[in-house]
């Protein structure tokens, strides 16, 4: 992969077949979805989002969210199905509505695009919820910072993960806040009803049954908006449900496959 505005990207390829990309959550890695492109098969594209893994850190001076929509259409060769988790799917939206040569049909799992429930008292609850966070990062407290973004979107408990992992985290902590404008603001209008309308493919929204609240207003927005989405939940499942569930979200995904292919 060429860099992308300064960045090196670390990208791999897995399978043969029918080409997908596939972009992780933040604080993760690529690593963390390859359970999940084993499933589905074909050929997938996975990369590490800059700041992650073996991808360089972010500059602190592009956009977060374009870097990681350039590096995803950097892996798309001519039309393929794009498959995001988290940030990661509200870069694969983005790259589908401002770039839609690129996508064939998306699968966006858990996609934090707050802006989208906005006025909703899901919204509110996120925003809510999501103080002490913010407070923690204003005071330089990143540590703990870390922890309350983990108890509300983590799949285990701050106390239960390892200090290494935990002191990991906590590095790259700041890239949250990179990430914030794009998907708590807009500004570029993505999931606008004007933009969303235009999208003429298969949208597979995939949630977790026990995830945030914001999470299932943010997929009713999405559903009514873009004709072609439908709506499924994992039972049992969270926020991470790409990664602790994710052979059922491989069946989901290969359904999909059979309804548009």
């Amino acid at each position: 992969m060429p860099d992308i505005s300064g960045h090196h990207v670390h990208a791999v390829t897995v399978g043969i077949g029918a080409p997908a990309v596939m972009i992780h959550c933040a604080l993760s890695n690529h690593e963390s979805m390859l359970p999940l492109a084993h499933a589905i098969g074909g050929q997938v594209t996975l990369f590490d989002i800059p700041g992650h893994g073996r991808s360089d850190d972010w500059d602190g001076k592009h956009d977060f969210q374009t870097l990681v929509v350039d590096a995803a259409a950097a892996c798309c060769e001519g039309p393929t199905h794009v498959i995001g988790h988290s940030f990661g799917a509200t870069a694969a939206l983005r790259l589908a509505v401002a770039q839609p040569h690129l996508v064939s049909r998306l699968t966006l799992i858990e996609p934090v695009y707050f802006a989208a429930a906005k006025g909703t008292p899901e919204h509110a609850q996120h925003a809510r919820d999501f103080r002490p966070f913010v407070g923690a990062m204003l005071m330089g407290e990143e540590t703990r910072a870390a922890a309350i973004f983990n108890d509300l979107w983590g799949a285990m408990p701050w106390a239960d993960i390892p200090a290494r992992l935990q002191a990991k985290l906590t590095r790259r902590i700041h890239l949250i806040v990179a990430g914030a404008a794009a998907i708590e603001e807009d500004a570029a209008g993505i999931t606008s009803a004007e933009r969303l309308a235009a999208l003429d493919i298969s949208v597979t929204l995939i949630r977790g049954a026990e995830t945030q609240p914001v999470i299932k207003a943010i997929h009713d927005v999405l559903q009514q908006r873009i004709s072609g989405a439908t709506d499924h939940v994992v039972v049992g499942a969270g926020h991470m449900v790409a990664t602790t569930h994710s052979d059922d979200v491989a069946v989901i995904i290969r359904a999909a496959d059979q309804e548009t292919g």
